[in-house]
């Protein structure tokens, strides 16, 4: 039995050291050896030292890493030797809310008498102890209002409406609490991949604990070739080497996504109210293609341009806007267009397409617009069509005929996906309008690389065939020409 001075002693240790007090005095129920001290593997420890030392982390974790396990035992640590803590978990459901509650209680409950504080308060989803602190475990939805000091969410990628309730929950912890977000990957449509990417390039105040399954001293070479065939190469990518690139059903293959992402540039200057990013001025005697997909906006769908240099397929300026009219938007196309050197303008040609072209053609009068085999302005995208369009955007892009500067196109492409329909296109809640714009812009790179290799041109003989007529007659017989008057107006 411990004398007083020596529970004084052991009291002071594990307030001062969380890893002291689990490796010590943490019991956890193992699936094969039962009942067993918690002893903490190296990068258990680690993960420990870093979450304590930072006030937000972001933990990337491989499948079976013990991490639910640890962060149930610290959070105990936490509500034992702070007063007045209030640390809320959120898990993906209620289920595995109670389970995370129901496996800090087990741990509590095991500890020795002495190192307890009394209980005043316990149920499926909260533990509160004399100290003044307490453990709350829920799914996400609830949280907003209520002060936290540590905020633990469980599988991050994972939670459901996890978006809007960090929006709800934050405002909680910004005056001076925490949060660790814990997670196995789950592609990139969701905002634990956003914030672990931010956290990474040092945009936000993250800072990123990866794990590695080769760091469990339990996981060998010999295990891994084992497991693997098992799992299959998608499974694997996504529980044990955590990727994020490609472990959803992406249109673009995971490698050829990582390679795109390792080669976007933030070098650029912004124009056109922030609306634009420009990468590349300009070159004399350069040829540049701009591809363009028109939208209603209303903060929504984007209206999204790409130039493109086809003397090297990259890509030197982007413009985002869904707020912009289009009117404004022709008229943004057309200067751009003109400052470089007269570029080859593709306009889809489906719905407010043929809107925007009557605006560039007789109102911007730009006549370097890209015609169809039927000498038609635009790019008419069928469903058949829009197959064939993808497979050059693929075909573009793994083959690095486009070099794409764009975070935000590289995004984009992320979330570009097979749905469970079979239709490839952006993830729900997501956008891919500069996916669009930019396979609409690749399938024709080809057209205009064959019949106009040099696109700046003096010569009258050049000029032999006259550009295509845009009948105003002919396309006032589209219906909805009427509906987009009010909008091509503003």
């Amino acid at each position: 039995m411990k004398t007083a001075q020596e529970i004084r002693d052991e009291w002071l240790k594990c307030s001062d050291d969380p890893i002291y007090f689990i490796k010590k005095y943490i019991l956890i129920s193992h699936p094969i050896r039962g009942i067993i001290p918690f002893n903490l593997y190296r990068f258990q420890e680690r993960i420990v030292s870093e979450i304590t030392s930072h006030r937000f982390s972001i933990v990337r974790k491989f499948r079976q890493a013990g991490i639910t396990t640890l962060t149930a035992a610290y959070a105990l640590w936490q509500i034992i030797f702070n007063e007045e803590k209030v640390v809320m978990v959120v898990s993906i459901g209620d289920r595995e809310s109670r389970m995370f509650l129901e496996r800090l209680v087990n741990m509590f409950d095991d500890l020795p008498p002495w190192l307890k504080p009394q209980e005043v308060e316990r149920n499926k989803h909260t533990l509160k102890l004399s100290t003044g602190s307490r453990v709350k475990a829920q799914p996400a939805g609830a949280g907003r209002g209520e002060a936290v000091s540590l905020l633990i969410v469980d599988e991050a990628a994972f939670v459901d409406k996890m978006r809007e309730f960090w929006m709800a929950v934050y405002p909680t912890i910004s005056t001076g609490g925490s949060a660790v977000l814990i997670s196995t990957v789950n592609g990139m449509a969701n905002l634990y991949y956003e914030i672990y990417r931010d956290a990474d390039k040092g945009k936000n105040n993250f800072h990123v604990v990866d794990i590695k399954w080769q760091e469990h001293p339990e996981y060998t070479e010999k295990w891994a070739s084992e497991i693997k065939p098992n799992i299959g190469r998608r499974a694997w990518l996504q529980e044990y080497e955590c990727e994020f690139l490609g472990t959803g059903d992406t249109f673009i293959d995971g490698e050829t996504l990582k390679r795109v992402y390792d080669n976007v540039s933030s070098e650029y200057t912004v124009k056109n109210n922030n609306m634009m990013r420009v990468w590349k001025e300009p070159q004399p005697y350069h040829t540049y293609m701009l591809a363009a997909d028109a939208s209603f906006g209303r903060e929504r769908d984007y209206s999204a341009f790409h130039i493109i240099n086809l003397y090297n397929g990259e890509q030197v300026a982007e413009f985002y806007s869904n707020k912009i009219s289009l009117r404004n938007f022709a008229k943004v196309i057309s200067d751009e267009g003109r400052r470089y050197n007269l570029a080859h303008v593709i306009v889809e040609r489906n719905g407010l397409g043929i809107a925007l072209i009557e605006e560039l053609f007789e109102v911007q009068e730009y006549d370097n617009i890209w015609t169809d085999e039927k000498n038609e302005f635009g790019f008419l995208l069928t469903p058949k069509v829009r197959e064939a369009t993808l497979s050059s955007l693929e075909e573009s892009i793994r083959s690095s005929r486009i070099k794409i500067n764009s975070q935000r196109t590289a995004d984009e492409l992320g979330v570009f996906i097979f749905t469970d329909t079979g239709k490839v296109e952006a993830e729900e809640g997501y956008h891919d309008d500069l996916v669009m714009s930019l396979a609409v812009g690749c399938d024709v790179m080809k057209d205009i690389s064959a019949k106009s290799p040099i696109a700046i041109t003096t010569k009258e003989s050049d000029k032999s065939t006259p550009p295509p007529t845009l009948s105003t007659s002919k396309y006032s017989e589209h219906t909805d020409i009427k509906d987009y008057s009010k909008w091509l107006l503003k």
